[in-house]
């Protein structure tokens, strides 16, 4: 199993703070085992880390949204408050949800270039 988004972040926060595995788990509270697993994805990754790491590592604007981009594209549960979206988008939103994991490479690919058209 590789390393997360999550976890090639964190292991580059060590690295320039020339720490160890050890460094951070006491920063975060857990044992080695328990930071391992989560960097592996083996394990959710707890809310309350990112505000720690902030703190802990005084994290500037642009490694914050690195660090939060980083959590978000190694989560396994992404909770969405859709009660402000309009009809059309909700149905968008389930039906991606739902048959999301039974698209084929080609259809994902397409969906990502019109979702990610924007981006700079």
């Amino acid at each position: 199993m590789k390393l997360t988004s999550f976890g090639k972040f964190t292991r580059k926060l060590r690295i320039d703070h020339d720490e160890l595995l050890k460094d951070m788990a006491e920063k975060l509270g857990v044992t080695v085992s328990y930071l391992s697993a989560v960097e592996m994805g083996k394990r959710n990754i707890p809310s309350k880390w990112a505000d720690i790491l902030i703190k802990e590592y005084k994290l500037d604007e642009k490694e914050q949204i690195e660090l939060k981009e980083a959590i978000f594209f190694s989560s396994k549960i992404i909770k969405l408050d859709t009660s402000n979206f309009e009809d059309n988008k909700k149905d968008l939103v389930y039906a991606l949800a739902r048959k999301l994991k039974d698209l084929d490479e080609e259809k994902v690919t397409n969906i990502k270039e019109i979702l990610f058209d924007n981006r700079s």
